[in-house]
Protein backbone atom coordinates (compact mmCIF):
# COMPACT_ATOMS: atom_id res chain seq x y z
CA UNK A 1 0.00 0.00 0.00
CA UNK A 2 1.14 3.22 -0.72
CA UNK A 3 0.82 6.54 0.99
CA UNK A 4 -2.13 8.63 -0.19
CA UNK A 5 0.37 11.48 -1.11
CA UNK A 6 2.75 9.21 -3.00
CA UNK A 7 -0.42 7.30 -4.78
CA UNK A 8 -1.54 10.85 -6.25
CA UNK A 9 1.74 11.65 -7.42
CA UNK A 10 2.09 8.43 -8.84
CA UNK A 11 -0.91 8.87 -10.59
CA UNK A 12 -0.41 11.97 -11.94
CA UNK A 13 3.43 11.22 -13.45
CA UNK A 14 1.13 8.15 -15.12
CA UNK A 15 -1.17 10.02 -16.24
CA UNK A 16 0.85 12.75 -17.82
CA UNK A 17 2.95 9.70 -19.85
CA UNK A 18 -0.05 7.87 -20.62
CA UNK A 19 -2.73 8.75 -24.09
CA UNK A 20 -4.99 6.16 -24.07
CA UNK A 21 -7.39 4.57 -21.67
CA UNK A 22 -10.27 2.22 -21.77
CA UNK A 23 -13.15 3.61 -20.99
CA UNK A 24 -16.03 1.26 -20.02
CA UNK A 25 -19.96 2.57 -19.96
CA UNK A 26 -22.98 -0.06 -20.09
CA UNK A 27 -26.21 -0.32 -21.95
CA UNK A 28 -28.94 -1.80 -20.18
CA UNK A 29 -26.45 -3.80 -17.83
CA UNK A 30 -24.33 -4.99 -21.39
CA UNK A 31 -20.25 -3.56 -20.41
CA UNK A 32 -19.12 -1.88 -23.30
CA UNK A 33 -15.01 -0.95 -23.67
CA UNK A 34 -14.09 2.12 -26.05
CA UNK A 35 -10.02 3.19 -26.84
CA UNK A 36 -9.90 6.75 -25.81
CA UNK A 37 -7.43 10.04 -25.93
CA UNK A 38 -7.85 11.11 -22.52
CA UNK A 39 -6.12 14.10 -19.90
CA UNK A 40 -6.28 14.41 -16.26
CA UNK A 41 -6.47 17.39 -14.63
CA UNK A 42 -4.00 18.46 -12.27
CA UNK A 43 -6.31 17.73 -8.75
CA UNK A 44 -6.97 14.07 -10.47
CA UNK A 45 -10.62 15.37 -10.04
CA UNK A 46 -11.16 14.66 -13.82
CA UNK A 47 -10.36 12.23 -16.84
CA UNK A 48 -11.02 14.16 -20.05
CA UNK A 49 -11.98 12.59 -23.04
CA UNK A 50 -14.06 13.43 -26.27
CA UNK A 51 -15.52 11.46 -28.98
CA UNK A 52 -18.60 12.11 -31.66
CA UNK A 53 -22.05 12.55 -30.52
CA UNK A 54 -23.05 9.60 -32.96
CA UNK A 55 -20.95 7.16 -30.99
CA UNK A 56 -21.99 4.04 -29.08
CA UNK A 57 -20.21 5.09 -25.94
CA UNK A 58 -21.73 9.01 -26.41
CA UNK A 59 -25.44 7.10 -26.90
CA UNK A 60 -24.47 4.62 -23.34
CA UNK A 61 -23.73 7.83 -21.76
CA UNK A 62 -26.06 9.75 -22.21
CA UNK A 63 -28.45 7.14 -20.98
CA UNK A 64 -26.35 6.38 -18.44
CA UNK A 65 -23.70 8.73 -16.76
CA UNK A 66 -21.97 6.29 -14.70
CA UNK A 67 -18.44 4.62 -16.53
CA UNK A 68 -15.21 3.56 -15.25
CA UNK A 69 -11.85 4.12 -17.08
CA UNK A 70 -8.48 2.27 -16.92
CA UNK A 71 -5.37 3.41 -17.61
CA UNK A 72 -2.19 1.22 -17.23
CA UNK A 73 2.13 1.36 -17.97
CA UNK A 74 2.41 -2.22 -19.77
CA UNK A 75 4.58 -2.77 -22.58
CA UNK A 76 3.09 -5.95 -24.06
CA UNK A 77 6.04 -7.63 -22.26
CA UNK A 78 5.46 -10.76 -20.21
CA UNK A 79 6.73 -9.33 -17.46
CA UNK A 80 4.09 -6.61 -17.30
CA UNK A 81 2.42 -8.93 -14.73
CA UNK A 82 5.01 -8.29 -12.38
CA UNK A 83 5.69 -4.95 -12.79
CA UNK A 84 2.60 -2.60 -14.84
CA UNK A 85 0.54 -0.80 -12.54
CA UNK A 86 -3.35 -0.40 -13.88
CA UNK A 87 -5.54 2.24 -12.30
CA UNK A 88 -9.47 2.35 -12.57
CA UNK A 89 -10.85 5.67 -11.74
CA UNK A 90 -14.74 5.14 -11.44
CA UNK A 91 -17.21 7.94 -11.44
CA UNK A 92 -19.76 10.15 -13.47
CA UNK A 93 -19.63 11.32 -16.47
CA UNK A 94 -20.86 15.12 -17.89
CA UNK A 95 -20.74 16.35 -21.61
CA UNK A 96 -18.59 20.09 -20.35
CA UNK A 97 -19.80 23.17 -22.17
CA UNK A 98 -19.59 27.10 -22.05
CA UNK A 99 -16.71 29.59 -20.93
CA UNK A 100 -15.97 27.59 -18.26
CA UNK A 101 -14.19 24.45 -20.01
CA UNK A 102 -11.58 26.62 -21.78
CA UNK A 103 -9.11 25.72 -19.54
CA UNK A 104 -10.07 22.08 -19.82
CA UNK A 105 -10.25 22.13 -23.49
CA UNK A 106 -6.65 23.73 -23.48
CA UNK A 107 -5.05 20.84 -21.12
CA UNK A 108 -6.18 18.14 -23.59
CA UNK A 109 -5.24 20.17 -26.63
CA UNK A 110 -1.80 20.43 -25.18
CA UNK A 111 -1.69 16.32 -24.70
CA UNK A 112 -2.98 15.90 -27.85
CA UNK A 113 -2.51 18.46 -30.09
CA UNK A 114 -2.85 15.86 -33.47
CA UNK A 115 -6.64 16.46 -32.30
CA UNK A 116 -7.34 20.07 -33.10
CA UNK A 117 -9.72 19.06 -35.72
CA UNK A 118 -11.42 16.62 -34.57
CA UNK A 119 -12.04 18.61 -31.29
CA UNK A 120 -13.30 21.65 -33.21
CA UNK A 121 -15.99 19.51 -34.97
CA UNK A 122 -19.60 20.57 -33.98
CA UNK A 123 -20.51 16.90 -33.75
CA UNK A 124 -17.30 15.93 -31.16
CA UNK A 125 -18.88 16.38 -27.33
CA UNK A 126 -15.90 17.00 -24.77
CA UNK A 127 -17.09 14.88 -21.20
CA UNK A 128 -15.57 14.79 -18.25
CA UNK A 129 -15.04 11.83 -15.89
CA UNK A 130 -15.88 13.23 -12.66
CA UNK A 131 -13.62 10.64 -10.23
CA UNK A 132 -15.25 9.02 -7.21
CA UNK A 133 -11.93 6.49 -6.53
CA UNK A 134 -9.56 5.43 -7.90
CA UNK A 135 -7.91 2.10 -7.50
CA UNK A 136 -4.79 0.96 -8.20
CA UNK A 137 -2.76 -2.31 -8.83
CA UNK A 138 0.87 -2.84 -9.44
CA UNK A 139 2.87 -5.63 -8.89
CA UNK A 140 -0.16 -8.28 -9.92
CA UNK A 141 -1.63 -8.00 -6.26
CA UNK A 142 -0.55 -4.81 -4.57
CA UNK A 143 -3.99 -2.85 -4.59
CA UNK A 144 -4.46 0.54 -3.19
CA UNK A 145 -7.64 2.79 -3.07
CA UNK A 146 -7.74 6.72 -3.43
CA UNK A 147 -10.94 8.39 -2.92
CA UNK A 148 -11.44 12.23 -4.83
CA UNK A 149 -12.81 14.12 -2.44
CA UNK A 150 -15.56 16.88 -4.07
CA UNK A 151 -17.17 19.82 -2.95
CA UNK A 152 -20.24 17.84 -2.01
CA UNK A 153 -18.14 15.63 0.35
CA UNK A 154 -18.33 16.64 4.10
Amino acid sequence: MKSEQKLEDTLRNMFRTQYLAVLATQNAGQPYTSLVAFAATDDLKQLLFATDRSTRKYANLMSDARAAMLIDDRSNRPDDIAHAMAVTATGTTEILSGDTVDRLRALYRTKHPQLEEFMSASSTAFISLNVDRYFAVCRFQDVSELHIKNETDV
